[in-house]
């Protein structure tokens, strides 16, 4: 028999090939899909392991499950979702959790209880998660719904209420002062929701090859007289290259259309966005009882729809893992060939926990403040009163102009060079209102996640060559510079 040799999948944009190396038929050309999952054999369902109770609901002090009938205390089941080791991977896998959303099934579906018989209609249009009315047992949907509907793991909240409470009134008392009167006299956190969000956690084995050129500054020095004088850099250019494997360990990318979009006219989606990482490491087998207590948002999007900027937020990863090695170079690279190729791809959906206030402003903008409920990370967008800060900008442009009329004469016995400096303070009121503004609305805010995601690289080959000296350069960094270019930041 002929040997086969394996291999890799060429990112995203070649044809699926088969682990052998083959190109699937166009029937074939799909990712690799888990079979959705088959009935949960009877008794397998989440019971007290002591009582036999079905009552159960999430201990936050310490993560367990709880009994509320006998208040027994146990582990929850660890999700077998997790990739422990992202360099082996290999091809592309969709879990069951992350499998594409049928649309065409109905929201009105009939659970069967496993614990009385009882027949139970759920409307998953509003919930992922049901008792039964009869005897209370929790139902599971996961495997009525084989279509993306409900994930394949979650990460249990582990800050109380109170303490976001804590941390979402601190944030707002620092923003008080410019806030507007509707919103401080509104204001509560009283009605703070523990929402479930969803997540697509995505695992990569990617090789990357980047070539470009890189400058070392030599010197820098002025030419030309007194009242012409232009600064000029000279500086060592070398071909560069990096080459090596990264494993990229729990990419998360929102699986929501409406937090997708960074740059919402109506919503401070960022705001969201923003307090990620989570610990997806710590997450468990997806299970209705962590929903007791909190709400949940259904997932409304594809890996197909996802891949785009994946492969945009994947690249990044890379591209940024290269920069410690490139010290060297303090007039920065630029590369003129990158290459990303996957070798391997897990796409795993989660329901992961954010504590959000809301509050809508008189120009209909939904403002949110935000807890990531595992990490403490909290965010947010406060409503201005414009007028108050416009007010306070202006008076602090009037005593800016007086310092720098007072100060003239000083500058004027200085080097030419400092003449400009008076000058600056025309700028106090506009960067005092931006100040104010970007700590109040914080538009700004979002997960960097070029360097947040956990990577860890191997097989590095590190080139670097002089090939020339440049002279009379007139900017003081290297033309075209993107070593450092993040480019999957915004939907």
């Amino acid at each position: 028999m002929e040997e086969n040799t394996q291999q890799p999948i060429d990112g995203y944009t070649n044809p699926m090939m088969d682990p052998y190396g083959q190109q699937n038929a166009a029937a074939d050309e799909q990712p690799v899909q888990e079979p959705a999952a088959a009935a949960e054999p009877k008794g397998e369902q989440v019971k007290c392991p002591k009582c036999g109770a079905t009552d159960i609901s999430l201990n936050m002090n310490n993560g367990k499950l709880r009994c509320n009938y006998c208040r027994h205390e146990f582990d929850p089941i660890a999700s077998d979702k997790i990739v422990e080791d992202a360099s082996k991977l290999e091809g592309e896998n969709v879990s069951s959790g992350a499998a594409d959303i049928n649309d065409s099934q109905s929201s009105q579906i009939t659970i069967k209880c496993k614990s009385c018989g009882a027949e139970v209609v759920v409307d998953t249009e509003h919930t992922t998660g049901a008792r039964c009315h009869w005897c209370r047992s929790h139902l599971s949907i996961n495997d009525v719904i084989p279509n993306g509907a409900v994930p394949d793991m979650i990460l249990p909240f582990q800050v109380k209420k109170e303490e976001a409470q804590r941390l979402i009134n601190n944030f707002v008392g620092e923003r008080r002062f410019f806030a507007h009167p509707r919103f401080k006299k509104e204001f509560t956190t009283d009605n703070i929701m523990g929402v479930y969000f969803p997540y697509m956690i995505v695992d990569a084995n990617e090789h990357v090859d980047l070539q470009g050129e890189g400058e070392v500054l030599l010197r820098s020095y002025y030419v030309g007289d007194k009242n012409n004088k232009r600064k000029y850099y000279d500086a060592d250019v070398y071909d560069v290259e990096r080459e090596f494997d990264i494993a990229i360990k729990g990419l998360t990318v929102e699986s929501s259309k409406q937090r997708l979009n960074n740059k919402s006219k109506s919503e401070t989606n960022n705001v969201i966005n923003s307090i990620m990482p989570f610990d997806t490491e710590h997450c468990v087998k997806y299970d209705s009882n962590y929903l007791r207590g909190f709400t949940s948002e259904k997932r409304d999007v594809n890996v197909e729809e996802l891949k785009p900027i994946v492969t945009t937020q994947l690249s990044d990863i890379s591209r940024h893992a290269a920069v410690p090695s490139l010290g060297k170079f303090d007039r920065g690279v630029k590369w003129t060939n990158e290459l990303y190729k996957v070798l391997g791809i897990n796409w795993s959906a989660a329901y992961l926990p954010v504590w959000l206030y809301s509050y809508m402003d008189t120009n209909k903008m939904l403002h949110y403040v935000a807890v990531n409920a595992r990490t403490k990370e909290t965010m947010g967008s406060v409503p201005i009163n414009k007028g108050k800060l416009f007010l306070f900008s202006t008076i602090v442009e009037i005593i800016a102009i007086i310092l720098m009329i007072l100060m003239i004469p000083f500058f004027d016995s200085c080097d030419d060079e400092a003449n400009i400096f008076p000058y600056l303070f025309l700028l106090a009121g506009p960067l005092f209102w931006w100040w104010q503004y970007s700590r109040y609305r914080n538009q700004g805010a979002r997960h960097y996640h070029e360097k947040e995601t956990q990577t860890e690289m191997s097989n590095e080959n590190f080139n670097e060559r002089h090939r020339e000296t440049r002279k009379r350069l007139s900017n003081s960094r290297i033309s075209g510079e993107n070593y450092m270019a993040v480019k999957g930041s915004t939907v």
